[in-house]
């Protein structure tokens, strides 16, 4: 048998030896609950033995009072080992949820495995674990070899064929784990992927229901779903098959070692006399009890295995960030020193050696065709993707390596797609921290969102919706643009922050970025449309990733027009940034 979890990480290891306490008291009382399940047992042969011979009330009146406080007693430590392995789960959650959500978090930025939801099912399957019944029988197994002394006192025979009976028991496991684990692996799998198409269907379900695509698109659902089914029913037939033949197993011990017994019995080799046939019959079932259970409790086993297996990947891929000394607030001054970037988890190089420099209180525009490498720029701006080579610094800091929780109030960011998140407009703007009333309309005002939100039934708190659902395309991007603005950041990156607004909405834009620069905030604006140039210092003119030009706003557009004139007078088509020149 293949063993049971892949060898854990450091940090997994570590979070389970602390919850050895927990384990050992659970794994006593499961020993003392075991034990008192013979309680049945003694208080049968004693009412034969004793009571019926005696016809004594008060004998069988005490053996009641004895063998109910045994129940009593049971059922207590039942409950309590329960207990006991709730408050283990509690605990690894609070030592680790934090841990495997940030994990989670960044492998997605970093278009790692694992940057999907699943290891946060994969962490609630491992918590939910500490309390099964897989983990119970685990726990009792001890018991069984004391059951197995038993019986060996009894009769060594007895004990030899109990001992057969276990090793038949084990070899069912192994033969279930070699045929369940495969179509089961696969069913968790097929699992995860059609529940991802579903997401992505429901995120798409517009454009899916404008152009009449449900039809095929459940079609492909439907498919995914029946190869899980399929899976998950092999699966299940296999496993079924093992359950039912561990449970003929446990009950043809019992019935074997009574008649064994009784055969023992008439030659006079048994000990004790007739009812200790009786006793090895049930230790005999008893001690067979935990292998039928992990036998029975076997796919979720299989189920934590992958599971385990998945979140000690992802906490190897992405350790723990360190610990690092807090910085103090940053003052806006951007250094961006010969960067190398590609995609997460991609070799070709998008950006090739982009520098330039940016002081407190300057705006600097980003211009180039499509693919030429803005938002990735973007994204190495604000410390969401990796430089293969150079640094990007902010203060003289390295932006990717400064901890986002600590730099985060002091940058604003708005990408081209914007996403908002379920709450009220006051939260989305206020970043979901402390709303501060003032500042949420301050930042609501500076782009020209005050009015609208306040002609909204319950204004500042009207909850958005899911994905901003209520709002109009523009009325997202202001808010997104709120958002950025926040609080006063020294540095602010704004990716087609004007893609989806009206005159209005630009003309605020513009007046927020001319208001927050005069108080010392840097801005890197990518863009392609020309109405923000006005109140831009510089300009940065991107092609294939590589910087064509750079420099104060009206040598770039002077440069850029005598190209266009060169070109026109070759009539050659304009190069990188001329477009957006010539639309000027």
């Amino acid at each position: 048998m293949n063993p049971p979890f892949p060898k854990p990480t450091p940090e997994l290891k570590d979070a389970l030896l602390e919850l050895r306490p927990h384990f050992k008291r659970a794994f006593w009382f499961s020993i003392v609950g075991s034990l008192l399940v013979l309680a049945p047992t003694g208080f049968m042969l004693e009412v034969y033995d004793r009571v019926v011979n005696s016809r004594s009330h008060v004998t069988l009146a005490m053996l009641l009072v004895l063998v109910l406080g045994a129940y009593v007693v049971m059922e207590v430590l039942e409950w309590s080992r329960a207990q006991i392995l709730h408050a283990a789960g509690v605990e690894l959650d609070r030592r680790l949820g934090d841990r495997v959500f940030g994990a989670m978090f960044a492998a997605n930025l970093r278009r790692l495995p694992g940057g999907t939801t699943q290891p946060m099912s994969d962490f609630r399957v491992l918590r939910e674990f500490l309390g099964s019944q897989a983990v119970l029988a685990a726990m009792e197994a001890p018991v069984a070899l004391v059951f197995m002394v038993l019986i060996f006192a009894i009769s060594p025979v007895l004990g030899w064929v109990a001992v057969a009976g276990a090793i038949v028991q084990t070899f069912v496991g192994w033969l279930n784990e070699r045929a369940t684990q495969p179509p089961l692996v696969e069913a968790n799998r097929s699992a995860f992927g059609a529940q991802q198409y579903a997401d992505g269907t429901l995120r798409n379900a517009q454009v899916i229901e404008a152009m009449g695509m449900q039809r095929d698109i459940h079609s492909r659902w439907a498919a995914k779903q029946r190869e899980f089914l399929g899976l998950q029913a092999i699966a299940s037939e296999r496993a079924g098959g093992f359950q039912a033949l561990t449970k003929f197993l446990q009950t043809t011990m019992g019935s074997l070692l009574l008649g064994l017994g009784a055969w023992l019995l008439l030659y006079g080799e048994l000990r004790g006399g007739a009812g200790m046939m009786i006793i090895a019959s049930i230790l005999g079932g008893r001690m067979l009890a935990p292998l039928v259970q992990l036998v029975t409790q076997w796919r979720s086993v299989i189920t934590v295995r992958d599971s385990w297996s998945r979140l000690s990947q992802l906490l190897t891929a992405v350790p723990a960030p360190p610990k690092v000394m807090p910085l103090p607030a940053p003052r806006g001054v951007v250094q961006v020193e010969q960067v190398l970037a590609a995609a997460p988890g991609n070799q070709v190089p998008i950006l090739k050696g982009v520098a330039f420099a940016l002081n407190p209180g300057e705006v600097v525009a980003v211009i180039g065709p499509s693919a030429s490498g803005k938002t990735t720029l973007a994204r190495l701006l604000v410390g969401l993707w990796p430089s293969a080579g150079g640094k990007v610094r902010l203060d003289g800091v390295d932006v990717f390596a400064w901890d986002k929780s600590e730099l985060g109030p002091h940058v604003g960011y708005l990408p081209q797609d914007v996403e908002l998140f379920d709450g009220t407009i006051a939260e989305n703007i206020a970043r979901f921290g402390d709303v501060e009333p003032a500042k949420v309309e301050a930042a609501a005002r500076a782009v020209g969102l005050h009015e609208v939100i306040m002609a909204l039934p319950q204004g500042y708190d009207s909850p958005v919706g899911r994905e901003g659902a209520i709002l109009s395309g523009g009325q997202r991007q202001r808010v997104g643009l709120a958002r950025a603005l926040y609080g006063n950041p020294v540095f602010v990156v704004l990716d087609e922050p004007n893609s989806s607004l009206d005159e209005a909405g630009e003309a605020a834009l513009a007046a927020a970025i001319v208001q927050m620069k005069a108080r010392g905030t840097s801005f890197v604006v990518m863009t392609h449309r020309t109405s923000i140039l006005p109140v831009v210092d510089k300009m940065l003119v991107l092609r294939d990733g590589q910087v064509q030009a750079f420099g104060p706003r009206d040598d770039v557009l002077a440069a850029l027009n005598k190209a266009i004139q060169a070109a026109q007078a070759q009539q050659r088509p304009p190069a990188a940034g001329q477009q957006v020149v010539a639309a000027t």
